[in-house]
């Protein structure tokens, strides 16, 4: 029967805990290879903001729609943008009091932007939130009103502060991990193949149907439809990953669940593998590799996207077609180049010119 653990050899590498319904609750230190997994949302004993009344009918529409909504909201998001919309509501509801907003927000798109521009103040200013945050809170107002029907708000997003190039792999380490992977079982290397040859995010890998992939006699494609807030991209297939992704196509229709389940990717009881169980697979690929693991060593799965981004952008790529590739904004695509020494200099020695 196929395993839902990665496999390479060489190494007992840790089970993806998400999808093995042997690993039991409790303490992370009970056994090897065990972690807590702690859940998003509120913190633990958090109380749910209240609502007025006539919120809570408005609320409990938003709710349902989330239950029935077409992409693949993992549980996480959904818990987390019901909790920022139900803050967002009961500040609509103390606003439309003290006379903050002019209108309906809920049914006039007028009234909808300059509600939302004042919420993103109020964050700002008198919760004092990150930036970042913000956005994240902006994000889910933007998802309520789309599921009304009347579409995004119009309002800039919160300015994040410049942030660092993100972490990469050195050559070495990309080409001890890839070496581990192509050691994997079918199924763990074409998910490390993915990350790292299409640059998806781990949630992304966890939503492909087998339908993403297309392999006509030549090149082929990768169709990533829900990326972040949306987002739909289409990604040539590099040769590596089409090889790698033929090899576990075949292997997987011998698995359990390869009639039913359309998920490109399956546990052993054939649902559709959990983003975190792709994470595990990873994580666990990366430790037989050799590679520190956590947020001070050198690998984390984003790595590996941030790795062929800026590995496209050092080759010459344009910024364009890197953000286009990954699903990223301009700004963020920006980053996986940041500008060296070298350049800042000639930057500089480009200004003379003959008096």
């Amino acid at each position: 029967m196929p395993s839902d653990a990665p496999s390479s050899p060489g190494a007992q590498l840790p089970q993806p805990g998400a999808d093995d319904p042997r690993r039991p609750p409790g303490n992370p230190q009970q056994a090897p290879g065990r972690r807590h997994e702690r859940g998003r949302g509120r913190r633990p004993n958090a109380r749910a903001t209240p609502l007025p009344e006539g919120a809570q009918a408005v609320f409990a529409e938003y709710e349902r729609a989330l239950a029935r909504c077409d992409g693949p909201l993992d549980a996480g998001t959904v818990r987390v943008y019901a909790s920022r919309v139900r803050q967002y509501l009961a500040w609509l509801a103390a606003a439309d009091v003290d006379g903050t907003v002019e209108g309906d927000p809920l049914t006039e798109p007028d009234a909808r932007d300059l509600a939302v521009r004042a919420y993103r103040v109020h964050l700002e200013t008198v919760a004092q939130r990150r930036p970042a945050t913000v956005n994240a809170h902006l994000t889910a107002v933007d998802d309520f009103y789309r599921r009304r029907g009347l579409g995004p708000a119009s309002a800039e997003r919160a300015a994040l502060p410049l942030a660092a190039a993100p972490r990469v792999l050195d050559e070495r380490d990309q080409a001890r991990l890839l070496r581990e992977a192509a050691r994997a079982s079918a199924r763990d290397k074409a998910i490390a193949f993915t990350a790292y040859y299409a640059g998806t995010r781990i949630v992304e890998i966890s939503r492909l149907d087998i339908d993403d992939v297309r392999l006509p006699a030549r090149g082929g494609d990768l169709i990533v439809r829900y990326g972040r807030n949306g987002g739909f991209r289409e990604v040539p297939l590099h040769p590596s990953l089409r090889a790698v992704l033929e090899e576990w196509l075949g292997e997987r229709a011998g698995w359990t669940g390869a009639d039913t389940s359309r998920a490109l990717f399956l546990n052993r009881r054939g649902s559709r593998l959990s983003s975190r169980s792709a994470h595990a697979v990873l994580r666990a690929i990366a430790d037989a590799a050799g590679l520190p693991l956590g947020r001070d060593g050198a690998f984390t799965p984003r790595v590996l996207r941030h790795t062929a981004g800026q590995t496209m952008a050092r080759q010459g790529t344009d910024t364009v077609v890197v953000a286009d590739l990954l699903g990223l904004s301009l700004e963020t695509a920006r980053h996986h180049r940041p500008p060296t020494e070298q350049d800042r200099r000639r930057a500089i020695q480009r200004l003379t010119i003959d008096e």
